[in-house]
């Protein structure tokens, strides 16, 4: 049981993982941020590896993977950086990024340098998931990696539940199916898809992410799963940060997590 199962283990609601791209805004932020959150009371760590092509993601974290990748960011510094980060963050580190650079590096050896940095898991949100079961799976769990798969409101029951099988940490339900992006609300429709993923009673938990950016759109989240992931309302805010420890402790503290705490009770 790695780090995220342990996690997810312990603490059923109100999880908190936070998103940021590695090298953004500056080259060595990466560890200064994780300390950060940790010490803020973030519950999961995500880090973005740069690439040029972030189909997935919206403006703030296409503007940070360009910024990184000018800073000097490639994926052996930061798998360097992330052991750094592991002298002194005990909770989960997710790497979250796409398949060309990890195909670049070399499948099986990137996954044996990401266990011995100290990642947990993976998100690889353009790995096919049939390419995974049948080329990569034996390799990430000899490895010890939790895999995270995406669902949107437009997969099918049947995919959900295959994916269900697949996984051995949590499942990332996507609010929308757009690139990733700040939102004030959730509409009618997203409520009623986060309704059916709760109402199909899955083995794995379930994160909300895409849109989550403040008190309320992370209190909805918690309502209906284990909790949410925060990116790029939490990117935005590095950029325009002249402190990091000051500026994310308030960032985190201003999403009022304390009814999900005590929801737990």
């Amino acid at each position: 049981m790695n780090r995220i199962q342990q996690l997810f283990e312990n603490k059923s609601s109100g999880i908190l993982s936070v998103f940021y791209t590695g090298g953004f805004p500056q080259l060595n932020s990466t560890i200064e941020i994780a300390k950060a959150l940790q010490a803020a009371g973030v519950d999961l760590i995500e880090i973005g590896i740069p690439f040029s092509d972030p189909v997935a993601d919206g403006p703030a974290i296409q503007e940070s993977n360009k910024t990184a990748l000018q800073n000097g960011m490639n994926l052996k510094l930061l798998l360097r950086q992330v052991k750094e980060i592991r002298k002194e963050v005990s909770i989960p580190i997710i790497l979250m990024g796409y398949m060309n650079p990890v195909l670049q590096y070399g499948v099986e050896r990137f996954c044996f340098d990401c266990t011995s940095a100290g990642v947990d898991g993976l998100i690889l949100p353009d790995l096919p998931l049939e390419v995974y079961q049948a080329e990569y799976r034996a390799i990430f769990e000899h490895a010890g990696l939790a895999n995270t798969f995406l669902v949107s409101p437009t997969t099918s029951e049947e995919r959900i539940r295959f994916i269900d099988e697949l996984s051995h940490s949590f499942i990332y339900a996507v609010s929308a199916s757009s690139t990733t992006g700040a939102k004030s609300d959730f509409s009618d429709d997203q409520i009623k898809y986060f309704e059916r993923i709760k109402s199909m009673n899955l083995t794995s938990p379930f994160l909300i992410g895409f849109g989550i950016s403040n008190h309320s759109t992370f209190q909805t989240a918690c309502r209906f799963g284990s909790g949410a992931i925060i990116g790029s309302a939490f990117v935005t805010m590095l950029k325009n940060s002249t402190d990091i420890g000051d500026d994310v402790e308030s960032f985190i503290k201003a999403l009022d997590r304390s009814s999900d705490k005590a929801s737990e009770n």
